[in-house]
């Protein structure tokens, strides 16, 4: 890419490098915002090879698929490169033409390819059988000397999982299941669920320990505001007994109903 913007005064190149920079930051986390900034370094630089395929990538990322298509075929007369034949049959999938796809993937074009992008070949390929309902088809496009290898490549989680999800399509679930483990076995950077999967089908149910200890320090402090309630009532009612005990010594009153049957000892009383 540095070659490609030597060929721009300095200024304009620092410009398109600064987008195309944040454009590669951003279009995991925020492909929209990336997208902004490849339709900036598109305005400034469309000859460049470089901006016609990060354009391409923006827009495949936010599923403009005909875009990314345009973008990525630009790129591909500019530079003359096969390495975007398999995003591209891909795009071809996301407009609904998975028979595009299927067909791409029997051109030269493919041998062409270095290991990893035959094996996302393959991928398409197997998404375009899916797509057009040929299950077994896909699942026969996936079995390949890259998928029984023992060794770990880039690829091998996503290859895998593929393989099961196929194989789970399919009602093959044992074997789904040994695949799914195969997969979370070597994705070690998280690139898929394979984990969550393979959890699904054994029937576990993940809780979520943060709400449980939350709904329990809730129906804690309610019972301890209840409880806090009840002492308040009794502290008070003894309280007002209190008070009323107070209150008839002063009067000389019993609040007691059998004292208060009793004749007084005073003159009106006596004879």
């Amino acid at each position: 890419m540095r070659q490609e913007l030597l060929s721009l005064p300095k200024t304009l190149a620092d410009d398109v490098a600064r987008n195309l920079v944040m454009v590669a930051r951003l279009i995991d986390e925020d492909p929209e915002e990336a997208y902004a900034y490849s339709r900036i370094a598109l305005r400034l630089a469309s000859r460049v090879a470089a901006v016609r395929e990060a354009a391409g990538f923006a827009a495949y990322a936010n599923q403009k698929y005909s875009e990314a298509l345009a973008e990525f075929r630009a790129a591909r007369r500019m530079t003359g490169s096969a390495d975007l034949w398999p995003v591209m049959a891909d795009c071809e999938r996301g407009m609904g033409r998975p028979e595009r796809a299927l067909a791409m993937a029997g051109e030269p074009e493919v041998r062409r390819l270095d290991k990893a992008g035959q094996v996302e070949m393959r991928l398409v390929a197997a998404g375009a059988r899916r797509d057009m309902d040929q299950l077994d088809a896909a699942i026969v496009t996936l079995q390949s000397p890259e998928l029984a290898s023992n060794s770990v490549q880039p690829w091998t989680a996503r290859l895998r999982y593929a393989y099961a999800d196929a194989l789970l399509a399919a009602g093959r679930e044992d074997e789904a299941r040994e695949w799914f483990a195969k997969a979370a076995e070597s994705d070690k950077d998280g690139a898929t669920d394979a984990s969550d999967r393979l959890a699904e089908l054994d029937g576990v149910e993940f809780v979520d320990a943060l709400d449980d200890s939350e709904e329990i320090e809730e129906t804690g402090a309610t019972a301890d505001a209840g409880a806090g309630t009840a002492a308040s009532g009794t502290d008070s009612d003894q309280a007002s007994e209190a008070e009323a005990k107070s209150a008839d010594v002063e009067t000389g009153e019993s609040s007691s109903p059998a004292e208060a049957g009793e004749p007084r000892e005073n003159g009106s009383d006596q004879g």
